[in-house]
């Protein structure tokens, strides 16, 4: 069975220099054997003076890429492409996915992780988020999706720094590390960013390694909070709101929250489902993005997961990890819900089932109610 091909997602606000890294990335032979998806070749911006060859929805680059339009729904396209590499019609080794500037990434995630055909061959390897510089404050002000955008950006790409002043680009990352402290950033240098920037922010492949791992988690120190005394329960530490021109985004970026966790101990299966299940049942619509390393009680190896809204990835097991280290990290960040909230249904995982047993079941009790 061949290894599913990698996807990484490409968002960013109308405007935003998106479709200037796309096109960097297209004739760029260090990128590889890339199939990108866009909407529209006439919205793609594509030099038409490099285009080798074009037949039909598909434009082959000079630098070995494969640029696709989209004919119908992106399920469509997707299959499409992988009928045509196992011909070997169009050999490509990964895919980019450019959405449109008004795109929530949401149901590109959700297509990725519940298809019963595209799942196990193509797997989410992370969502890239390019944000304007110059505006980008006024966009984030002005339009919920664009938040959602760099909520769920495991890789922040800033660009046209030359349009604007070093303080506004210092405001602008303190409001960004307040939405997502999650995700690393890096500027793009006229459009252009290191390829190897934007590969390998996802972990789910088995034999990921630890660093991998712990990077794709990876959050600012956490500050001490009233669960800090629970064996590493912390939050994860937001960024001081920094005045910009327009202080109106202070109230529409406050809806957007962060809340991490530490468990030591091993997790019970029954603990974890029910923590789950619960935060999916009252709170799934809410979830920006869910991401964690787990260690389970009677199981071999800990396991990594992730979701978006109440969609998860298949989890995948980490078998080459490192001996000793048994403390699970999750990672939540929401929309609309108080971050004491999060940090309350985290605390759940803190729970031990043989403390409560009802019959058939088993009574968990948390020093809240959860929501």
């Amino acid at each position: 069975m061949h290894a599913p091909i990698p996807v990484t997602l490409l968002t960013g606000f109308l405007g935003s220099g998106k479709t200037t890294l796309l096109n960097r990335l297209l004739h760029d032979p260090q990128a590889g054997r890339v199939a990108v998806i866009v909407n529209e070749f006439g919205e793609a911006g594509l030099d038409h003076d490099l285009i080798e060859e074009a037949a039909e929805d598909v434009v082959l680059m000079p630098a070995g890429c494969i640029c696709c339009s989209i004919r119908g729904d992106l399920s469509r396209t997707l299959l499409s492409l992988l009928a045509r590499r196992v011909r070997g019609e169009l050999p490509f080794d990964r895919v980019v996915i450019e959405t449109t500037g008004l795109a929530d990434p949401g149901p590109v995630h959700h297509t990725l992780m519940v298809d019963p055909v595209l799942s196990p061959n193509y797997v989410l390897d992370g969502t890239v988020t390019v944000v304007d510089a110059a505006l980008g404050a006024r966009t984030l002000d002005r339009h919920a999706d664009a938040q959602a955008q760099v909520a769920m950006a495991d890789r922040i790409v800033l660009s046209k720094r030359d349009l604007t002043d070093a303080q506004a680009c210092r405001a602008l990352e303190a409001r960004l590390d307040k939405l997502n402290p999650h995700a690393g950033r890096i500027w793009a240098d006229k459009g252009a960013v290191p390829v190897g920037a934007l590969w390998g922010l996802g972990v789910q492949q088995k034999h990921a390694a630890p660093a991998q791992v712990l990077a794709w988690l990876a959050a600012p120190k956490p500050e001490p909070s009233a669960l800090s005394g629970l064996s590493g329960l912390s939050t994860a530490k937001a960024a001081p709101n920094t005045p910009l021109a327009t202080p109106s985004h202070h109230a529409s970026d406050d809806r957007i929250t962060t809340a991490s966790i530490e468990v030591t101990e091993l997790i019970a299966a029954s603990v974890f489902d029910f923590w789950l299940d619960t935060l999916i049942a009252l709170k799934g619509p809410d979830i920006l993005r869910i991401k964690g390393i787990v260690h389970l009680q009677d199981m071999p190896h800990p396991f990594v997961f992730h979701g978006v809204q109440h969609i998860f990835a298949p989890p995948v097991p980490l078998e080459n990890w490192r001996e000793g280290d048994r403390t699970s990290r999750v990672v939540i960040i929401a929309r609309d819900i108080p971050q004491q909230d999060l940090v309350d249904s985290l605390s759940m995982l803190r729970m031990r089932p043989e403390q409560d047993h009802a019959a058939q079941g088993i009574t968990l009790h948390t020093m809240s109610e959860p929501f």
